[in-house]
């Protein structure tokens, strides 16, 4: 089968989804996902979404940003995306977002590495929110045809430019052209035994990039949460979201002893936490909020307090049992600052791509804010340059299987090389 689109794009993440919004409503767009629309990381997102609090902010929110990169990010692109953070966070309450807020003030809440509070949040299910406000507003664009259950299995090439992707639904081929490609297929997750991921998420855009030789950048910085819900089990584990340290949660070793700032950068957390769990030979720390007010946790994280319910855990009475799991990726496929990949007319947007925002350790709650800034700088671009772009159909015989087969271990085996203190956390 073969399908003709202006616009492909792939994944349904926020920065997928934001970009397509922001396209023009006279162009074709085709959103293709792997599973529903619904099974991303950004739909798992509890915490937030950071944003310079004002014009004010702007220095101090760099400053955080690249303190916990470890210095390692692209300093001008941590300015652009903390300078446009209010812009696109304007758009999402124009979409209809709703973020908490109190007297119609908006409220902001405080997260690890964040010198002051400029975090917006729904409740503790914020990606929940955000992307079922987009996705009702998606549907409403008459332009944007949606494919379900299919798989990117490869990209559609002639001479370093992307035409296009070939996917399989329901163990039948699909070619997609299109005069642009924007690749939002989001984390790897799914190649880890212990992840707050989605279990679909397995690399599969880096693989077909490297079989291409499209630049890919920091394959080693891989984040690990440090506070994911302890269980035996080999399902996604469950995020207890940041922002309960950043309203007072104390981490605590199995003897009751505090031993950590709990406000300090993700990685510095949980090093301190794998410390503990060597030194303890034990498999998990807690994490207490238990001292606040019943009602106030409540109302303020019903998800996390419904889901750990689930697992007799009363967080109003309990400490919560917690581990580090891996969370993040901050490499990926290697952007400018309109999401352009080494090949042309290929862009990537979101956890898929490696902007330089993060450095080695991305600050709290700026992933979705990632795929905004990028994603609305991906369509800008796109909607300024697409009438000198032409459709190509090409006649391409591939051995469907063989590429299968190498997507699958590709990627995997490229990360085993770059870390090989990981390969116990891999599949």
């Amino acid at each position: 089968m073969k399908l003709i689109s202006d616009v492909l794009i792939v994944g349904t993440g926020i920065a997928g989804l934001f970009t397509a919004l922001n396209l023009s409503e006279n162009l074709n767009i085709t959103i293709v996902t792997k599973s529903t629309l619904t099974d991303s990381n950004s739909y798992l997102a509890q915490g937030g979404i950071s944003t310079a609090y004002d014009v004010n902010d702007i220095e101090d929110f760099v400053k955080d940003t690249l303190h916990a990169g470890n210095f390692k990010n692209n300093p001008s692109i941590v300015y652009m995306v903390a300078k446009e953070s209010r812009d696109v966070i304007d758009t999402l309450i124009n979409f209809e977002v709703k973020f908490d807020s109190l007297n119609g003030q908006l409220l902001y809440t405080k997260e690890g590495g964040h010198s002051k509070n400029r975090i917006l949040h729904h409740k503790d299910y914020t990606g929940k929110h955000v992307i079922d406000t987009l996705i009702t507003k998606l549907k409403s664009r008459k332009n944007i045809k949606i494919l379900k259950n299919s798989t990117l299995v490869d990209l559609i090439v002639k001479e370093n430019k992307c035409l296009g992707g070939t996917f399989i639904k329901n163990n039948k081929l699909i070619d997609i052209y299109s005069k642009y490609t924007v690749l939002a297929t989001g984390g790897i997750g799914g190649l880890f035994k212990n992840s707050t991921n989605a279990r679909i998420l397995t690399g599969d855009a880096l693989s077909i990039s490297l079989r291409y030789g499209i630049k890919l950048k920091d394959i080693e910085y891989i984040q690990f949460h440090p506070t994911a819900l302890y269980n035996k089990t080999s399902e996604r584990m469950f995020l207890i979201s940041e922002s309960l340290r950043g309203e007072g949660a104390i981490l605590k070793n199995i003897y009751g002893q505090r031993f950590v700032n709990e406000l300090l950068p993700r990685d510095k957390v949980a090093n301190k936490i794998w410390n503990e769990l060597k030194e303890k030979n034990c498999k998990f720390v807690y994490l207490d909020i238990s001292h606040l007010d019943k009602n106030y946790i409540r109302n303020r994280f019903p998800l996390i307090y419904n889901t750990c319910l689930e697992y007799g855990i009363d967080i109003t009475k309990d400490p919560i049992p917690v581990r580090p799991a891996q969370h993040y990726y901050m490499g990926g496929i290697e952007v400018d600052e309109f999401s352009r990949t080494s090949m042309d007319n290929l862009f990537a947007v979101g956890e898929v791509s490696c902007t330089g925002l993060h450095g080695n350790n991305r600050l709290a709650s700026n992933s979705l804010l990632e795929g905004l800034v990028f994603g609305k700088r991906c369509s800008d671009y796109i909607n300024k340059n697409i009438s000198s772009q032409k459709i190509e159909v090409l006649k391409v015989d591939k051995n469907i299987d063989e590429i299968i087969l190498e997507n699958k271990n590709l990627f995997r085996n490229t990360l085993r090389k770059h870390r090989s203190d990981i390969n116990d956390e891999l599949i």
